[in-house]
């Protein structure tokens, strides 16, 4: 299918969530404004969801520690039936499923200490149940669905049926444009055709969410829609089960859609809305991967803490020898800080005060690479032991520590649900609505003279209100935030850096105008500051908590090393910050475009000679037409 890129702009914009009905702590950051009181105090789960949710975690961690072998299911590439047959037997299937329909009713904040703990154990089979619940059957549903599909299809997902989520095609990553798959009414029913890749649980799911375009005309408006498809309806061929370089147990497949028959009963929302569906459902679906990350993040810590205890060189343990330590100590930091922005952003979903469609997207971006800085700093931390298998050093006689498995498993977290590359463009999106609001139509090449007249009169009248108070606030005043003792100075940093952020931002629409969208590295460092200011945030909101809930037990051990960790965390932040703003405007972009476009010219294959290519033959991108399958089907159920 070809696409413009201004049609693909068209589609993803009109799949986004449009207004603000509630505040949003990160968007108000990226205004200048900091909205502390948005945050803290730290909001507070109910006693009766902290007794629900502890009773669970207590009944899967025995589960986790009697029957999940991680070395097996590294070992053999699968997770065994037992494994997932127990699962549903403690409920794990319905952790995000209400009571009403069999499921356990976790929060988010308990639903994602459950995925930290369970992959911790390992990894793919939190991913099965992330995937089955985060952006599976469960969760369209609960937002969108009607009363009849959530009494058929909930139960089933609570105990029973493994859901997974079909968008990505062969030709279908980011750019839902392209979205070949079609569902052709006929009657009562919707017939699909085509071919879905990367389907993860895909091979042994009962359940899918499927995206499939529905062509328009009389009595259908079409576009990209929804549907829950049965996994074992005539026509699905689960043609591969795909293998990786992490997450060896993962059941990903590619799976072909033949005329399948689906009722129009099976449509989720109305035709057309299948992508605002599937980002919606995202907002807090995200928050699935930073739960891992902290997990990883917790274990890495435990592990170079026992190491470098027990690892002597030149006559002391190497956590003392600086170049050591200062790894063990932004593990050690931004693990804190990877919790208080997942617990901050979770309890804050449970709530439904505010809109965190920017938090979930920033705890994605911002766990997902710095749980990946922590496990290779974790393999250099164990030297030679951290590059060797765990299987290979248990057979020498040492204590097998999976630190490799660890950097290949969490890779993925890079790229799955949303790239980074792709999280820095749609928060940005999102972070420059306010202003796309008031003078979108000034940059607009589509908007006539008098449009862009009335749009400079809007913007005009916004501009003078809101850039007087990007000039001065209360973080340069040396008192402020006064509850928050020694952190307070890092508060007062947020503050005013958040203001420069905004008038940074600023400046660059003014200078770029329209081709501001096109400036993806400056971008990408306006939201990674974004991302750094709402992580010391939140590190220093839960210090606070922590110090206070310490005092109130009569114990200020654990507030006096929060507040420790977060002020470790906040000066390592700074740095960063300081770093990035330098980037902002003195970096090697325009050189970097020059380049690229040598590369493609074919200026520099002469750099290329003297390797082998050890590819195998084949197309890039793998044919997707739609037609009967001519490979056997390896979809498994599991009962």
């Amino acid at each position: 299918m070809t696409v413009s890129e201004r049609e693909a702009r068209e589609v993803a914009e009109a799949a986004r969530e449009q207004d603000w009905r509630k505040p949003s702590f990160a968007k108000e950051l990226f205004l200048g404004r900091f909205r502390l009181d948005l945050i803290h105090p730290h909001p507070e789960p109910a006693a009766e969801d902290v007794q629900r949710g502890e009773e669970f975690l207590t009944k899967l961690r025995e589960f986790c520690e009697t029957t999940i072998d991680g070395a097996r299911i590294e070992r053999e590439a699968r997770i065994p039936d037992e494994v997932i047959t127990g699962l549903k037997d403690i409920g794990a299937l319905g952790m995000k499923v209400g009571p009403e329909y069999g499921g356990l009713g976790l929060t988010q904040v308990y639903y994602n200490k459950a995925l930290a703990l369970i992959s911790s154990a390992n990894p793919a089979v939190g991913a099965l149940l992330s995937a089955h619940q985060s952006i599976g059957v469960p969760q369209p549903l609960k937002m969108f669905g009607t009363k009849e599909q959530k009494d058929t299809f909930l139960p089933r997902c609570a105990r029973s049926d493994i859901s997974a989520f079909l968008l990505t095609e062969p030709d279908v990553g980011s750019d839902p444009a392209r979205l070949a798959t079609t569902a052709v009414p006929d009657g009562d029913d919707y017939v699909l055709d085509g071919v879905k890749l990367w389907t993860t649980n895909g091979v042994v799911a009962d359940l899918l969410v499927v995206m499939a375009r529905v062509p328009k005309s009389d009595g259908h408006r079409g576009g990209i829609t929804a549907f829950v498809v049965e996994g074992g309806s005539d026509g699905i061929t689960v043609e591969n089960r795909n293998a990786f370089s992490g997450l060896r147990g993962l059941e990903n497949g590619v799976t072909r859609f033949h005329q399948v028959r689906v009722p129009a009963a099976n449509l989720i929302g109305k035709e057309g809305s299948g992508l605002k569906i599937a980002l919606t459902t995202l907002n807090t679906g995200r928050l699935s991967l930073p739960a891992t990350c902290v997990g990883a993040g917790k274990w890495c810590l435990k592990i170079a803490r026992e190491w470098t205890e027990a690892r002597v060189q030149w006559g002391r343990p190497v956590a003392k020898h600086e170049a050591v330590g200062s790894k063990m100590s932004f593990i050690a930091a931004t693990t804190f800080a990877l919790e208080a922005v997942l617990d901050l952003s979770s309890q804050m979903a449970d709530e439904e005060r505010n809109d965190i469609r920017i938090e979930a997207a920033l705890a994605k971006l911002f766990g997902s690479e710095m749980a990946c800085k922590m496990a290779d700093d974790l393999v250099q931390i164990r030297g030679g032991r951290g590059y060797e298998t765990a299987e290979s050093l248990a057979a020498r006689g040492e204590r097998g520590v999976p630190a490799e498995q660890l950097v290949r498993d969490l890779r993925i977290n890079r790229i799955f649900e949303g790239s980074t590359e792709i999280m820095h463009l749609l928060i940005a999106r999102e972070a420059v609505d306010a202003h796309l609001k008031v003078a979108g139509d000034l940059i607009d090449p589509d908007k006539t003279l008098s449009d862009k007249g009335r749009a400079a009169v809007t913007a005009g009248g916004f501009y003078a209100r809101w850039l007087p108070k990007l000039v001065a606030g209360p973080g340069q005043l040396p008192g402020t935030y006064p509850d928050f003792g020694e952190l307070a100075s890092h508060l007062r940093y947020v503050e005013r850096t958040s203001r420069k952020l905004a008038r940074s931002t600023f400046y660059a629409m003014s200078r770029w105008q329209g081709r501001m969208e096109t400036k993806q590295g400056f971008l990408g460092r306006i939201v990674d500051i974004g991302a750094e200011l709402f992580a010391m945030s939140a590190a220093c909101v839960r210090a606070e908590k922590l110090r206070r809930d310490a005092l109130s037990s009569s114990s200020g051990a654990d507030g006096r090393a929060a507040y420790q960790l977060a002020d470790a965390f906040c000066r390592q932040s700074r740095v960063r910050v300081e770093e990035l703003f330098g980037r902002l405007w003195h970096n090697t972009d325009d050189l970097d475009r020059k380049v690229v476009q040598g590369i493609l010219d074919g200026a520099y294959t002469w750099l290329e000679e003297g390797v082998i290519d050890a590819s195998s033959e084949g197309p890039w991108i793998s044919e997707a037409k739609p037609g009967p399958s001519k490979k056997k089907n390896v979809h498994r159920r599991i009962r």
